[in-house]
């Protein structure tokens, strides 16, 4: 086949394509099958190293990963127009708030011999 038939195709096959690359999604864990089976390795393997992490006294760790990160948004009300001999003005808006999303997080606690003892989700 020459070149010349398939750039048409390839026009239109790829865009396709990307457009169903881009709507894979990862599957839910479940987090609560995996309790005594799965191991910290194996954790650190799948979704990486924990943002924080801690041994207790008996050996058991405690790693944080964030889920999702806080974001703060900024709103303002409108401003004014008005006249003058010159044209029109703007005054600034007459308020401005913020509004500040959780930080989502996910807990899990490994035992002593480094098997997956629990779990938590949890916003702060």
């Amino acid at each position: 086949m020459k070149l010349s038939i398939l750039r048409p195709a390839i026009g239109l096959l790829l865009p396709a394509l990307l457009l169903l690359a881009g709507c894979v999604t990862t599957p839910k864990i479940n987090w609560a099958a995996r309790v005594g089976v799965y191991t910290f390795d194996q954790t650190v393997t799948e979704i990486g190293p924990p943002d924080k992490q801690a041994k207790l006294a008996d050996g058991s760790i405690v790693g944080e990963w964030i889920t999702q990160r806080s974001q703060t948004q900024v709103f303002s009300g409108p401003g004014y127009a008005y006249t003058t001999p010159y044209g029109y003005g703007m005054l600034p808006p007459r308020y401005m708030d913020t509004m500040t999303t959780p930080e989502y997080y996910l807990r899990l606690t490994f035992s002593p011999d480094g098997r997956l003892a629990g779990w938590k989700r949890g916003a702060r």
